[in-house]
């Protein structure tokens, strides 16, 4: 039997292409034997076990134990520099093409049902000569587009990204709004197929907006910062709700905390350092206050740092102001990690709940 593939691109960043990526793996390993990942074009690169490989291709790796894969998995990286190797000249413009087209083939020999997930919307690679839209062509996948929710900016989005697709010659067949809002998923789905109904396009829903899956954890927010997570680590995979700066004074500051707050102080606020952390082990304050990031160049006083630790409440201690860092934070979004597996078993439940994989299989013949 041939290697049924699915070419997941999406209308542009922070969609959730990696969740539903996920999504369907699950989905589709309940009905087809063997089922692969590949990412194209990677243009996040870590090193794992000695291969330069996209950081999403290395949590697929990990999650689904085929690590012996991962070259293939990722078979062309974007990493710092490339980009003015290949307009430079130094790389042939031919060779993306090649090495994704081998890559593939090797997955398509492995198994039964292949998601290949594209990296921002359409044009993301166009550098390259391989943009989405162009991967997804040569690879002869169909394609399922991810979007945002919403009704007007969902519409105007797909048009814009599809004028691209249908030039190269991509097969689009599926439309998925994500992050729709619980109350006004039923109308804005009602609208949504009315506005792609002449077009002959399936669209069907995913998820609705989720904080669990939205907010970064203890441990993503370290890893964002390139700092270690000190204090109590059993914590390192609690959910930061919100993100709060420490400007204010202490008493106002504490009660303000909302609901699993991720607070942002000066190194040299001695006093809301100490209050926070002496507040950690009262149950009350413990699950409003997930944890401290610590930033600044004035070194926190001796007594301070015991109290700091003695408590245990997990903090990142950092160089970079605390207004740098709030707005590092502010302008994040959370990515899902091979660590994070509540997060997978959640996407995975509730994609048995949402996602009509029946639906989309049937659009790949």
């Amino acid at each position: 039997m041939a290697c049924r593939k699915i070419f997941i691109g999406a209308t542009g960043q922070h969609c959730g292409k990696t969740t539903i990526s996920l999504s369907l793996m699950h989905l589709a390993s309940r009905k087809y034997g063997r089922v692969g990942f590949m990412k194209p074009i990677g243009p996040k690169c870590i090193d794992f076990n000695g291969h330069i490989v996209d950081k999403d291709a290395a949590m697929f790796a990990s999650v689904f134990g085929v690590e012996e894969d991962v070259a293939f998995m990722s078979p062309l990286t974007l990493c710092p520099g490339t980009t003015r190797r290949f307009l430079d000249g130094e790389i042939d413009m031919a060779t993306p093409r090649k090495t994704i087209l081998a890559a593939c083939a090797e997955l398509e020999r492995k198994y039964d049902f292949l998601i290949i997930e594209g990296a921002g919307h359409g044009g993301v690679g166009s550098v390259v000569g391989a943009n989405n839209a162009q991967v997804a062509a040569m690879l002869n996948a169909p394609v399922l587009l991810v979007t945002g929710g919403g009704i007007g900016n969902v519409i105007d989005a797909v048009e814009l990204n599809l004028a691209l697709y249908e030039r190269d010659r991509a097969n689009v067949r599926i439309i998925m709004p994500n992050k729709l809002v619980p109350e006004k998923r039923d109308n804005a789905m009602n609208y949504l197929n009315k506005a792609f109904s002449a077009s002959g396009l399936l669209v069907t829903g995913a998820f609705d907006y989720s904080p669990t899956l939205a907010d970064p954890t203890l441990q993503h927010v370290a890893n964002l910062l390139g700092q270690p997570l000190h204090g109590d680590l059993t914590d390192q995979s609690r959910l930061c709700h919100t993100i709060q700066l420490g400007a204010a004074s202490s008493q106002r500051v504490i009660d303000n905390l909302e609901d699993s707050t991720l607070l942002i102080v000066t190194s040299s606020r001695d006093e809301l350092v100490v209050t926070a952390s002496s507040l950690h082990n009262i149950p009350e304050f413990k699950k409003r206050l997930a944890g401290l990031v610590i930033g600044g160049h004035a070194p926190i006083s001796d007594i301070t740092q015991r109290i700091l630790d003695d408590s245990g409440i997990p903090y990142i201690r950092i160089e970079e102001t605390s207004s740098e860092v709030f707005y590092q934070l502010r302008e994040h979004v959370s990515k899902i990690g091979p660590e994070d597996l509540e997060k997978i078993a959640l996407i995975n439940a509730t994609a048995e709940r949402y996602i009509d994989f029946e639906a989309i299989d049937s659009r790949l013949c």
